[in-house]
């Protein structure tokens, strides 16, 4: 099965997904640092969707960067993530049976 991550390396939460993954036999692994190549607008609107989910829901509200999007349209907030990355709540991880917001990391069992 091909799963990819959406990765921070310095998300504890992010990491135990991470070794999740690649405990499980028979993973085709991919994992994309979001902060240094991240998903276009597009992506993160196929991904939320996938996912269930709305962009509100994926926005890293604690960010100082966020502030004034509580409030904001799903597009306001797409356009928000693709210019600053650190707004992607994360980790975000995608198989062929779905997307899933990893918080908490045992998420990730949803879609494998």
């Amino acid at each position: 099965m091909k799963a990819t991550i959406f990765h921070n390396p310095r998300c504890g939460t992010s990491r135990n997904t991470l070794a999740m993954l690649e405990a499980e036999p028979g993973i085709d692994l991919t994992v994309i640092d979001y902060l240094k190549t991240p998903p276009s607008r597009d992506e993160l609107a196929r991904l939320y969707a996938r996912a269930g989910i709305s962009p509100r829901d994926g926005l890293r509200a604690k960010e100082e960067a966020a502030a004034g999007l509580s409030g904001a349209a799903d597009a306001a907030v797409l356009d928000a993530m693709a210019a600053n990355p650190i707004l992607i709540e994360r980790p975000l991880v995608e198989t062929e049976k779905g997307v899933r917001l990893c918080r908490p990391a045992d998420k990730v069992r949803e879609i494998l």
